[in-house]
């Protein structure tokens, strides 16, 4: 079973709306896809939901520009001209209390500016991926975290992330483990993330072990299932 063969399964196995994703960052636009050029973007979260939906492209530090957290996040300098809407934008935040000044250190961030950040869906052939980012909802988070464990890429307790919700691909990247954000309200407002979902990040080196850990992971939780109803039975309780 191919890549696509095998994400288009765990898409089917765990019910997710979308595709699973990868983001990849480079030094060089990767070969092979094209460079974004569906107009400017409100943030770099906007892209996700692009790939989500089947497209494959990469983007340059100015397809970012838009939103000055999500530069920050992954290490983008604004133009001189925009130099202060990092500034602004987090002085509202804080002035709304959105976001309280001491979080601010502790929002993961890119180690280096990435010359071309790419997107596609998790199983397309064209560039090898940093981080694979699905949607889903708790309880197909559950089955993922139970894989990403079995696979030595999670902990009891992980990291979690409200806002930015863009964080959890600088945190992925540089501890090569799973990371949570429950979505933050821009990246809800960008990507049409309904109520029920939130996002996973994993690292994308790991992502064929943890698909094949996904089945074993599932076969279980369907015997745990049939065990618990039975247990459920003896007590009358329905």
């Amino acid at each position: 079973m191919d890549k696509t063969d095998k994400t288009e399964r765990i898409k089917e196995i765990l019910g997710l709306r979308r595709s699973p994703i990868k983001v990849g960052f480079f030094d060089q636009p990767p070969p092979g896809i094209e460079r974004w050029n569906g107009g400017a973007a409100p943030a770099g979260c906007f892209f996700w939901t692009k790939a989500m939906e089947g497209k494959a492209f990469f983007t340059v530090a100015a397809d970012h520009y838009n939103c000055a957290i999500g530069s920050y996040t992954h290490k983008i300098g604004l133009p001189a001209e925009r130099a202060t809407e990092l500034d602004s934008t987090l002085g509202f935040m804080i002035e709304t209390r959105y976001l309280d000044r001491a979080e601010i250190p502790g929002i993961p961030t890119l180690d280096q500016t990435p010359a071309a950040i790419a997107y596609a869906p998790a199983g397309h052939p064209a560039f090898e991926g940093d981080v694979v980012v699905l949607a889903v909802t708790p309880a197909q988070s559950t089955l993922v975290y139970e894989a990403a464990l079995k696979a030595g890429v999670a902990q009891m307790a992980n990291a979690a992330f409200s806002r930015p919700s863009c964080a959890i691909l600088p945190y992925t990247k540089k501890q090569g483990a799973l990371a949570l954000s429950f979505g933050c309200k821009g990246n809800r407002t960008f990507t049409g993330l309904p109520d029920e979902e939130m996002y996973v990040s994993l690292p994308a080196s790991r992502w064929d072990e943890i698909t094949d850990r996904l089945l074993e992971v599932q076969r279980s939780n369907l015997t745990m299932g049939n065990y618990y109803q039975a247990h459920q039975a003896k007590f009358g309780q329905s």
